[in-house]
């Protein structure tokens, strides 16, 4: 298993299915987790999970919720206009 992780900055609120409200635009901490595919001659990986990082509303300054989500939904909220 291996473990990536980059930033995304949505420069608009946004949505997801996992979560039931908006997000605010801003720079968001994503995990994509990889796991080998055997059997193969050379070295390929699968997506297993996605993972983004979203702050608790209640919580202490800098506390985050790991939410899984879809690679798919994620890029798409990335790419979508602000909700009117």
């Amino acid at each position: 298993m291996r473990t990536t992780r980059e930033s995304i900055t949505f420069d608009h609120p946004f949505l997801l299915m996992a979560v039931d409200k908006l997000q605010p635009a801003g720079t968001y901490t994503v995990d994509i987790d990889e796991e080998l595919i055997e059997g193969l001659s050379f070295l390929a990986y699968r997506r297993v999970a996605t993972t983004i990082y979203l702050p608790l509303v209640q919580g202490n300054k800098g506390s985050v919720q790991a939410v899984r989500v879809d690679p798919q939904e994620l890029t798409a909220a990335h790419r979508e206009m602000p909700p009117a």
